[in-house]
């Protein structure tokens, strides 16, 4: 069994994971104090998903995220880290101009963010040639087939692909193509657990699941969902590890009633000045008062 390791993940060690049949465990993360405590607990891989934009920022859909916040949100979660590795999620627009651009984006991600590569959806043959021009500028590259939150608007919402035999074939293909194209992990989103398995036994770099049963090398899912701080619908394939909503909600509750009735804080939370320099604070209250009333008369 391949040994767990305290050294900084990397694509190696992920291969190797997936030979000797070990799971991957991956999570999002977008700020310091939650990808340290990500980091701390042993999570082998952060990535920092452009669900920021309805996690975090409020959007409706993940498109409006722009690469200046993922840049803004990789640095934190980077400096955070010491074993991880740190994929940055490409977002809408950032990798569909010209091949030029999409590198230039790719790079900022590892030059100006710190991480250890780059997420990109779909695998279209333009979204091929990507992926290998990526690869030939040395960054490593996770791709991703099945449900694309970036095709919302396409696909017609969200929701699992690959019922059906085309459409199967399709992310099957996808996949292969991948692969083939250099990227050294593929993410599974929202398809039949089926499928998924077929598509993990053929390939040779780690499948990463998201709603694609347990037959993948590893699995994701959005920190903030699996820690229950999520308020809105959730798909089925989410489980809650914890309910922190509540555990918040209740802490600021209590707050907001003990600052309202006096009882925070209480003198364990206070600073004292010694004795010998209250008489000089007495003193300078006599100085000052006298001030402040000649300007209240002014």
């Amino acid at each position: 069994m391949a040994k767990f390791s305290t050294d900084r993940v990397n694509v190696c060690y992920l291969q190797e994971l997936k030979k000797q049949k070990q799971k991957i465990t991956a999570l999002t993360a977008y700020d310091y104090p939650t990808a340290r405590l990500l980091d701390e607990a042993g999570v082998d891989i952060i990535l920092v998903g452009d669900s920021l934009g309805m996690v975090v920022l409020g959007y409706e859909t993940t498109l409006p995220v722009t690469m200046d916040e993922m840049i803004h949100h990789t640095r934190a979660v980077t400096r955070a880290r010491k074993r991880a590795m740190v994929i940055g999620d490409m977002p809408y627009l950032s990798f569909h101009l010209s091949k030029e651009n999409s590198i230039a984006n790719a790079a900022r991600f590892i030059k100006e963010g710190g991480a250890d590569g780059v997420k990109l959806e779909g695998a279209t043959p333009a979204r091929l040639e990507l992926v290998k021009a990526l690869v030939e500028a040395e960054i490593p590259v996770m791709g991703h087939v099945g449900l694309t939150p970036q095709s919302v608007h396409k696909i017609g919402g969200f929701k699992v692909q690959g019922k059906e035999e085309e459409q199967a074939e399709a992310i099957f293909r996808g996949a292969l193509d991948l692969e083939k194209a250099g990227a050294f992990a593929v993410v599974l989103e929202s398809v039949p657990a089926e499928l998924a398995a077929e598509i993990t036994s053929a390939l040779k770099i780690p499948t990463i699941g998201i709603g694609a049963g347990p037959h993948c090398d590893g699995q994701i899912l959005v920190v903030n969902d699996m820690l229950g701080l999520t308020s809105d619908y959730l798909p089925r394939f989410v489980k809650k590890y914890a309910e922190l909503s509540e555990i918040i909600s209740g802490a600021v509750k209590n707050y907001i009633a003990e600052v309202r009735e006096g009882r925070y804080p209480e003198d364990q939370h206070c600073y004292h000045m010694k004795e010998d320099r209250l008489a000089a604070l007495r003193k300078i209250r006599r100085k000052l008062l006298p001030e402040r009333k000649a300007e209240k008369k002014k």
